[in-house]
This record gives structure tokens, sequence and C-alpha cells, in this order.
């Protein structure tokens, strides 16, 4: 297939990208490199742009006859969200439906579409199906909810079919050791800890030691990230199959606590880096863990890295990777 590509140069774009490439797709990747990076995208074509430019857009989507649209651009972290808003309905909503509209005018058949487990909010169970009622307490999760509507909305009057894969949280990097996460400042837990022990940052700090928790810190599903690029090429064969729309849970079903996270790191690591403790981020649930079992019924998809060590060790050793490029 011909796939469009956006926020393809980022974390989860260019193992996804990755993974397509090395499948056999046409890939062109629209990425305006505020997150990503030139040298992430090992596969097919790089359009620096940015989705704000509708001409830009519009015009690249005329050029190619692209088969399918993966859309991973937006803004993804939750304290932000809080703090500015603005910024994430109009980077996240907004450009969706301008890139939406862009799609329907050319007559793109597929749309799949990156999403958040941030739209459950708090779920009762603290396991989240997609049948669990949508309830965000978060900017973040909403204006990815309100993206998921529009989707919904336009491809029910435009032929264009869709899956719709809500993350849990993704970590890891590529096995082979050839891209990882390199976002500027990133909040993911598992990736912060590693730059810790690999001496990038002074230490760790952990935001809420008093959840409802055995260990009072927050509990999250762990995925790791080249489990999650297979999902999305998973949804293009399914789509490509002429399936039905989809909406699907990416995780593995199971939760760790941030101070089993930390553990595992400095196991991994063999390093005791200094973590402190700090208060709750704003936007945080207690506990999200995902029901998973629609998405391996669905599109036949199996995780090959369901393992915290596993993943833990992949990003470990990008960091070191890392560390060994700046000190040389």
């Amino acid at each position: 297939m011909k796939v469009l590509v956006t926020g393809g140069a980022g974390y989860i774009g260019s193992h996804t990208v990755l993974t397509l490439g090395e499948a056999g797709h046409e890939i062109v990747v629209y990425d305006n490199l505020s997150t990503g990076h030139e040298w992430a995208v090992l596969h097919g074509q790089l359009i620096v742009a940015d989705l704000s430019d509708t001409s830009r857009l519009r015009a690249v989507v005329k050029e190619h006859a692209f088969d399918a649209v993966i859309h991973f651009a937006g803004s993804i972290v939750v304290s932000e969200s809080v703090e500015k808003p603005e910024k994430y309905y109009a980077n996240n909503t907004c450009n969706t439906l301008g890139l939406l509209n862009c799609c329907r005018e050319a007559g793109i058949k597929h749309f799949v579409f990156s999403s958040t487990a941030a739209v459950y909010g708090v779920p009762e169970s603290k396991v989240a199906n997609e049948d669990t009622p949508l309830q965000p307490i978060n900017p973040y999760g909403f204006s990815k909810l309100m993206s998921e509507q529009m989707i919904q909305d336009i491809c029910s009057v435009s032929g264009m079919r869709y899956c719709i894969l809500r993350y849990f949280n993704a970590s890891g990097a590529d096995p082979g050791g050839r891209i990882g996460q390199s976002t500027p400042e990133a909040t993911h837990l598992i990736k912060a800890a590693c730059e810790a022990a690999t001496g990038k940052r002074d230490g760790l700090t952990i935001y809420g030691t008093d959840y409802p928790t055995d260990d009072g810190t927050c509990i999250r599903d762990y995925i790791h990230v080249s489990d999650l690029a297979e999902a999305h090429a998973c949804a293009l064969n399914y789509l490509e199959k002429g399936e039905g729309s989809a909406i699907l849970n990416c995780g593995y079903g199971k939760g760790f606590s941030v101070r089993e996270v930390v553990r595992m790191v400095k196991q991994v690591s063999g390093v005791d880096f200094p973590v402190h403790e700090g208060g709750r981020r704003a936007g945080d649930p207690p506990v999200l863990i995902s029901d998973a079992a629609k998405i391996q019924c669905t599109l036949g998809w199996k995780p090959e890295h369901d393992n915290l060590e596993v993943i833990v060790r992949t990003a470990f050793e990008w960091e070191k990777k890392q560390a060994g490029k700046t000190l040389s």
C-alpha cells in the first residue's frame, strides 16, 4: 500500500515506519520535526511541514495516490495539556479535522488513528475495554476523544474506513538498536529512568506516592513500541481486506507501578540512581490497565515483547548508545 504517515519521524511513528518499510509498503512521512528527527525515518520519503499548513497538506495528498493514512502527529504530554489546553485542541483536534477533510477530498479509503487510553479517564474497574465509558480527566484525553468522534462521523458519510488504536504506555526501543525514543525532555517514566541510569539526568522524580495503590504510586500498562508498531501494520492489513471499522485497545492487559518500573530499571542497568518523591501531576489517573483481548481477536495481532524486563532492556541499551554518542 502507499501510506501517508503524519508524525512519522517521532517515537511511535518512526518505529511504525520501520515496520511498514520492512513489510514492503511505500511510505511518505509528513512531520514538522518539532519532536521527531530526520535520522529516525528509515524508509520512505520525508516531507518537513506542519499539519496546520492545510494548503501544503492538500497538495501532498493530491500529488500522491495514497491508499491509507496513519495519523500520529500530535501533542501528548498530559500535564502540559492541563496548562496549555488551547495547544492540544489546536494541534490534536483541529489539525485532525483538517487532515480528515483532505482525505475525504482525495477519496482515501483507509485511516488509522493514534488515540490514547486517556479517553477512559479513571475507569471504575481499573481495567478498560473498548466499551468502558469515555470520561477523560484532562485536555489531552478530551482532544483525542473529540478526534475519535470526528473520525467516526466523517467516515460514516465518506466511505472511508478506520481503525482507532487506543494506546496504553508505549515504551522501549527497536531491539536492533536502530531507533528509539529521542523526544526532547521526554516525560515517559521508562525513558526518564534510563536517562537517570546513564547519567543524563541527576536522578528521577516519582510524581505522587499517595495514590490508592499497593505502594502508593500510579500503575500503568506498558507496551513495547515494536509491538505497537506491528499493531498498525495489522490494522492496515485488516482494512485492506475490506473489514469494517474498529476501535481497539493496544496494551498487554497487565500493570506495573512506578516503583516496580524503577526497580526493574535499576536491576537491568546495575545503577542505583537517586530517586526523589514529588507531588502528584495534574491529570494522572491512579490505575489504567487495558483489556486487550479484542485487538488480538480482530487483527490477529500477537505481541512478541510482552515482558517488562525486555522493554526496559531495549530502552536502556538505546540510552547507553545515545550517551556514548554524546561522550564521543
